[in-house]
């Protein structure tokens, strides 16, 4: 029996209320050995009181030593096991940004990159232009290109440097490899089917090959923007619902269209957030409009992974500090049960996604005592939580809000 069969079985709906928190890439690295960490070095006297009252650990999104991208971090937070329910990114994001995306069809997600004379990567992420530059560029690619060897071509502005293709026509396939080499200095991919003989994945690869030419050739006059970099190629998955197996009715708080298009895949609300994209005050105001509607929310901060891809220390800390100022607001609300903690620990030494553990917050009734005194990594690894899997945690809030009967007789 699995255990999502079992949560299903002694799922109950309850008047309570779970808050999650997600402060996307939280965990870090202290800069020299012996130094604090971004969450260390931040001031988050707010927090700080929190864990005070609640209980800390870490946790693992997928397992010891993997690195995790957002999707599979999040989808362990969900409670959804990340090696069985596996989604590629560009799905995740087209879904978030309601593209016409139909079964058979295939989601890509694109980084706009900058490339060398001699076609080196020189920056991943084209110096993050604006959503604004992000549009004409993509206006451009739009009246450039429709079509690549007899396959449907339409691509999406996301976010920043961020963009999506989607590939629709006969026979295309999921399992090929991506073409963005998450370093600078070497040449975007080629894209690689994974079996030889999956012939429809064959021409999707064949025809991404392709694509990332044409797109060099069209952008080859812009001054940052000239190459893109294909990543998550993914079909349109089917997941069963967190209504189905937890019983709640939940609702998602994000801007990123990526962590949107995960919540709305387990069936969450998507609720709109007004102001400039990733807002904080804009997040909160949203769950307080929203507070009374729903027993389940998701609330997501992007910058903490940002800031952390981009190497800057300071900055992330400054990230966090901002989120502890907006703290109370959240506590205001009396959640029954309030989890913060992270998809994946996104260092800014490593200016990448990493492999260490997360920290986790859980503050609600019914807890034992934890010496911690703020939420700091070190803190989290001495809490009375432990260390667990990401997916350990949806029935910890669950049951800490009253929301699971007894398993057996």
């Amino acid at each position: 029996m699995s255990l999502f069969a079992i949560l299903e079985e002694i799922s109950q709906p309850t008047p309570s209320k779970i808050l999650l928190v997600v402060l996307d890439g939280v965990g870090g690295l202290p800069q020299q050995l012996g130094g604090p960490t971004e969450l260390a070095a931040a001031s988050t006297p707010n927090l700080d009181a929190l864990a005070k009252q609640s209980m800390l650990g870490l946790q693992y999104p997928v397992a010891p030593g993997i690195a995790p991208g957002s999707g599979p971090g999040h989808l362990s937070l969900f409670g959804y096991d990340p090696i069985q329910y596996q989604v590629g990114r560009g799905a995740l994001s087209a879904i978030g940004i309601g593209a016409e995306f139909r079964d058979g069809d295939v989601g890509v997600r694109g980084n706009f990159a900058t490339l060398d004379a001699s076609g080196l990567v020189t920056d991943r992420r084209a110096g993050r232009p604006s959503n604004e530059e992000n549009a004409r560029v993509v206006g451009k690619l739009k009246a450039a290109i429709q079509e690549i060897d007899g396959v449907r071509v339409r691509f999406y502005t996301e976010s920043e440097h961020r963009f999506v293709v989607i590939l629709s026509g006969a026979e295309l396939g999921e399992k090929v490899s991506d073409t963005d080499p998450q370093k600078t200095g070497v040449p975007p991919l080629e894209s690689h089917v994974h079996n030889p003989g999956d012939a429809a994945s064959a021409r999707t690869a064949a025809v991404l090959n392709a694509l990332s030419a044409r797109i060099r050739e069209v952008l080859k006059d812009e001054p940052t923007i000239n190459g893109a970099l294909f990543r998550g190629i993914s079909e349109r998955p089917r997941f069963p619902s967190m209504q189905q197996i937890y019983k709640l009715n939940p609702a998602c708080v994000a801007s990123y269209p990526m962590y949107k298009g995960v919540a709305s895949l387990v069936g969450m609300r998507v609720l709109e957030v007004a102001g400039e994209e990733d807002a904080p005050e804009g997040k909160v105001k949203a769950l307080q409009a929203h507070w009374a509607e729903h027993d389940f929310f998701y609330l997501h901060f992007k910058k903490t992974d940002s800031t952390g891809e981009d190497g800057n220390f300071e900055e992330k800390v400054h990230k966090i500090e901002l989120f502890d100022h907006l703290l109370p607001e959240l506590l205001a609300l009396k959640p029954d049960v309030l989890v913060i903690t992270g998809d994946h620990s996104t260092p800014s030494v490593l200016r990448a996604h990493s492999w260490h553990p997360v920290p986790v917050l859980l503050h609600g009734p019914y807890l034992r005592n934890d010496p911690a005194q703020r939420f700091t990594e070190d803190e989290a690894a001495r809490g009375t939580l432990g260390t667990l899997r990401g997916t350990d945690l949806m029935p910890l809030m669950l049951a800490h809000a009253g929301k699971l009967q007894k398993f057996g007789a």
